[in-house]
């Protein structure tokens, strides 16, 4: 089995190693959406410190899906100059970028989106902080069509590849589950008809790029909640993605109603804590003829190449451990194979709201700055 420092290629994309930084809210794009030269910074930083690729924070592909302020969004043809110095500078530092595509449907706000939220369904829900509108089939076919429009931007706009989000309860989840789905349309009803957005999104964008450019998919394993989306279900979609060509396949869980199983699990201070979503994506690997990761509390380079070793994932994606040190693929490379510092807090997350940007709270602290 490859080890966590060979190459990978997907899709003519070649990667340095096997190690990838998993799309992470930085909160630091403009009002608008466009990168700021501190998320230029930010990105060639990763590049420098050796991570195999790097996965954009979550990008809107239209404006009423933005979700966070700081978001980046790549809904309109403006900014080329901001997004080219953002690939440019990953470029220059020998890296490999995707921008990462979507829509947070029910789980954006008034405020942000500009209007009353869109979901497959208008129903109260935990993890939607309002209730939004049900989504009409004009809408669905436009919202289908922003995905497209904004895989061709990523494609003049130099990034290397693009990610559907289809996890963590944004819009392509939230028509996957019987949660949040209760369509009584094409759209809704048993996996095979609730899979229908996400294949439709996965078509255009496939239409619009052509099959010899990458794209790839964060997909949940399993919403970790009654009545939610499966594993049952994840093979499913799985399968009939790698029937139709997509590239690879990143593997999460949960979303913000799910309690202690969450995307962003904290505590992960023993080995045994780690890899959480590993053997849903062994699962997934088993079922796929692309390559499959998993991210969810890899800390440690044993963790990481033990799942590698097994079979089980083909890479290892990293979010919130690489906000503190964004060269531990180069520590680890230089033999200095502690875990990762990262201590799963989550407070990294306060300062994207507050100041303009996530860091890492403690590393500062230890640092002496605050």
């Amino acid at each position: 089995m490859a080890g966590l420092f060979e190459e990978i290629e997907i899709n003519g994309m070649r990667l340095r190693n096997r190690l990838v930084r998993s799309a992470t809210w930085e909160g630091m794009c403009d009002g608008e959406g466009l990168p700021t030269d501190k998320l230029c910074h930010c990105y060639a930083a990763l590049a420098q410190g050796q991570v195999g690729l790097i996965i954009t924070g979550y990008a809107y592909v239209s404006r009423e899906g933005r979700q966070l302020p700081g978001q980046m969004g790549i809904d309109t043809d403006c900014g080329e100059g901001a997004y080219k110095r953002l690939t440019g500078a990953v470029h220059e530092a020998g890296g490999v970028v995707v921008i990462q595509l979507v829509h947070a449907g029910g789980q954006s706000t008034t405020a942000e989106a500009g209007r009353v939220p869109l979901a497959p369904s208008s129903l109260e829900a935990e993890q939607f902080p309002e209730i939004p509108e049900e989504l009409t089939l004009s809408e669905i076919e436009r919202i289908i069509k922003a995905f497209g429009k904004a895989a061709r931007r990523a494609v003049r706009l130099g990034f290397d590849g693009v990610q559907l989000h289809g996890a963590h309860g944004y819009l392509i989840n939230q028509f996957l589950s019987p949660h949040t789905n209760r369509r009584k349309d094409r759209y809704g009803g048993d996996i095979s008809s609730r899979a229908c957005f996400c294949l439709e999104v996965y078509e255009e964008v496939r239409r619009v790029v052509g099959k010899d450019y990458p794209v790839m998919i964060k997909l949940t394993g399993s919403d970790n909640m009654e009545n939610g989306f499966t594993l049952e279900d994840a093979l499913y979609v799985a399968h009939r993605l790698s029937d139709m060509g997509i590239d690879a396949i990143e593997v999460s869980s949960g979303t913000r109603a799910s309690g202690e199983k969450n995307p962003a699990r904290e505590h992960i201070d023993s080995p045994y804590k780690e890899g959480y979503n590993v053997a849903l994506a062994g699962r997934i690997k088993a079922v796929t003829a692309c390559p499959v990761g998993a991210v969810g509390g890899i800390r440690s380079y044993e963790v990481a190449e033990s799942a590698l070793q097994r079979g089980l994932i083909d890479f290892a994606a990293m979010s919130r451990p690489l906000i503190w040190e964004p060269d531990l693929a180069l520590r680890w490379q230089r033999g200095d194979m502690a875990p990762a510092r990262c201590v799963s807090c989550n407070a990294c997350f306060v300062p994207g709201l507050e100041e303009g940007g996530v860091y890492c709270v403690v590393k500062k602290r230890w640092e002496g700055g605050i």
